[in-house]
């Protein structure tokens, strides 16, 4: 597993309300997409930042999901161009399932 770490810039007064209407109006897109087991959404209103945390089955298909169309896409929406950071994930507790995944 790999897990994708994506962030960008948000303009400093975008409001709250604003960031997580825009966050919500992605969701359809995430859901049942293939190759990816979770994503988490981030946002942070004292850096004016914001991103995801994604699990993916691997490298190869995060990559797919975030190339060049979807960074415009990302820089159109939120008002900068996504950094991507990316970790091999050999294993995650996840106690709401009851489950460790390797």
């Amino acid at each position: 597993m790999i897990t994708e770490i994506v962030s960008f810039d948000l303009p400093a007064d975008m409001p709250r309300d604003t960031v997580l209407a825009l966050f919500q109006k992605t969701v359809a897109r995430w859901q049942n997409y293939p190759d990816l087991i979770r994503k988490q959404y981030l946002y942070d209103p004292d850096t004016n930042r914001g991103g995801g945390i994604y699990l993916w089955t691997n490298r190869a298909a995060a990559k797919a999901a975030h190339n060049s169309a979807w960074c415009d896409m990302a820089e159109t929406l939120y008002g900068s161009r996504p950094t991507f950071t990316y970790f091999e994930t050999p294993l995650v507790v996840d106690n709401r399932a009851g489950e460790i995944l390797r």
